[in-house]
């Protein structure tokens, strides 16, 4: 099922990332735990790719796997950093092959060692975004920002870029995390007001260990909320209510957004089966 059909549909969306893995020593325990996420029944998940496509293959069979046991639709991130078209239409071929209708066309990170950029045949993510669209077949989704893109010197800026990738053919875009609903509505204002009319996925990640956060600042450079900063002071040292506070504040944003007309959620899970299951359960009256 195509993923615009799904976020498009009355009902609310709710829907999980999980991640493959970096090597085949932990294949099957990466598997098992998605395939508990899977078994949630969400409205659709995605499986994320490498940087430098490291993960690809993996990517794909996680993804075919979860949609074929579980008959769960499935959104195969592809990322076109240090990729020739060649290789990217390899792994068209290879979703394709898999059943999978939805890709989410990335730039992706910059993995160490990567080619100089003269030598890419990809710069931005709106030129994998055509290459995707030309090949046919698939419902493309691409990223957006709320707080901005680390890289863009502006969020007008950012905006610009944005309309391009959906001038190319994006469907739908999905937001990186953020902790904060009112960045998020004033960001929906102004791309509104630029002319992107697509649907919005508002991406949300549960912060439920202390650990996350050193890593959640120096990837995104995300604002923390003095109230979220407030929580994770008090709890930091107490890992199981770390993890009910974190899912507590997760679940508070979620609400908020369904009750502010927002129809589509995607959860930032972290493989994590049992975040993912209290969540749903805290907004299962809401997502009927």
């Amino acid at each position: 099922m195509r993923i615009i059909d799904i976020i498009r549909a009355e009902k609310p969306s709710l829907s999980f990332e999980v991640f493959p893995p970096k090597t085949s020593d932990t294949y099957q325990s990466i598997e098992k735990k998605a395939g508990q996420i899977a078994s949630l029944s969400p409205s659709y998940m995605s499986v994320t790719y490498g940087a430098g496509g490291g993960t690809s293959d993996y990517t794909v069979s996680i993804a075919a796997n979860l949609q074929k046991s579980f008959s769960v639709p499935m959104l195969a991130h592809l990322t076109c950093i240090n990729s020739t078209r060649e290789g990217v239409h390899r792994q068209l071929d290879a979703i394709r092959a898999a059943g999978i209708e939805n890709v989410l066309a990335l730039r992706g990170d910059i993995a160490e060692g990567a080619a100089p950029q003269a030598d890419w045949d990809y710069h931005y993510a709106s030129e994998l975004v055509r290459d995707a669209v030309a090949y046919g077949g698939f419902c493309i989704g691409g990223a957006c920002y709320p707080e901005g893109h680390p890289e863009s010197p502006s969020q007008r800026e950012d905006i610009l870029h944005l309309k391009e990738k959906v001038e190319a053919g994006c469907e739908f875009l999905t937001t990186q995390m953020f902790f904060d609903n009112d960045i998020f509505y004033n960001f929906l204002y102004k791309i509104r007001e630029a002319g992107i009319t697509v649907p919005i996925v508002a991406g949300i990640m549960p912060v439920t260990n202390y650990k996350q956060i050193a890593r959640i600042i120096t990837l995104s450079g995300n604002l923390l909320p003095r109230r979220l900063l407030s929580l994770i002071d008090h709890f930091k040292d107490n890992p199981p209510a770390m993890k009910q506070a974190g899912i507590a504040y997760a679940t508070e944003q979620i609400v908020d957004l369904f009750a502010n007309g927002v129809g589509a959620v995607h959860v930032y899970s972290m493989n994590n089966p049992s975040v993912a299951a209290k969540i749903q359960e805290n907004v299962s009256e809401i997502i009927k």
